[in-house]
């Protein structure tokens, strides 16, 4: 079976389904995405790695595992999403150490979470895209697989949902000065989740 190699668009949010996330991954060479659904805390994990600007003060679980590799000289070759029954993902890490490989299973959003946090590349099999990829705009070849992301949500396709986001809070009210404060003071307090979401207003602003 052939690989195909994949890239994290990013992360979306319901706006029906609380607590809901999906974690969005482009085909390198299509227009395919492959939507999975995650939890709360692996979407705030991802999120962190995805942003490079938030440090957190102390290393979460995926920044552990990755300080505790480097340590041992453990490094992360691949991740391979190599399996889906029953709607769940099924993905396998690619180890090397003293140039001796080895292959651990994982649940997608943890693999996905280390992937980004040492660079590695992300793939899946052909048949597995073929199955669960999807068009999230309208495409006039394939329309009966266009969807919008609230669809892929409340049908999840992974692992639990944590029901612990509040979709209103909205900080468009603020200045950038008071944002930049309040994203300071969201890390220093570890409330990563509303930190990603200062960041991503600040952002918006500085590219208009």
């Amino acid at each position: 079976m052939s690989l195909v190699k994949l890239t994290i668009k990013g992360i979306s949010y319901s706006q029906t389904q609380n607590g809901a996330y999906a974690l969005i991954l482009n085909e390198v060479d299509g227009d395919r995405k492959l939507p999975i659904v995650i939890g709360a805390f692996e979407a705030q994990s991802i999120a962190i790695a995805l942003e490079k600007e938030i440090k957190p003060p102390r290393p979460l679980t995926h920044d552990l595992f990755k300080n505790f590799a480097d340590r041992f000289d453990i490094i992360v070759k691949q991740v391979i999403i190599h399996k889906l029954v029953d709607g769940v993902f099924y993905s396998s890490i690619i180890c090397e150490r003293d140039k001796i490989e080895e292959i651990i299973d994982a649940r997608t959003s943890d693999a996905l979470a280390l992937a980004l946090r040492f660079n590695a590349p992300i793939f899946t099999y052909k048949n597995i895209l073929d199955k669960a990829g999807i068009y999230l705009k309208v495409n006039p070849l394939e329309p009966e697989k266009t969807q919008d992301i609230d669809d892929v949500l409340t049908s999840p396709e992974t692992f639990g949902i944590e029901e612990d986001h509040n979709p209103s809070e909205n900080f468009q009210q603020y200045s950038l000065s008071e944002l930049h404060e309040m994203l300071e003071s969201s890390v220093a307090s570890e409330e990563y989740e509303k930190a990603v979401k200062i960041r991503d207003e600040i952002s918006k602003r500085e590219n208009l």
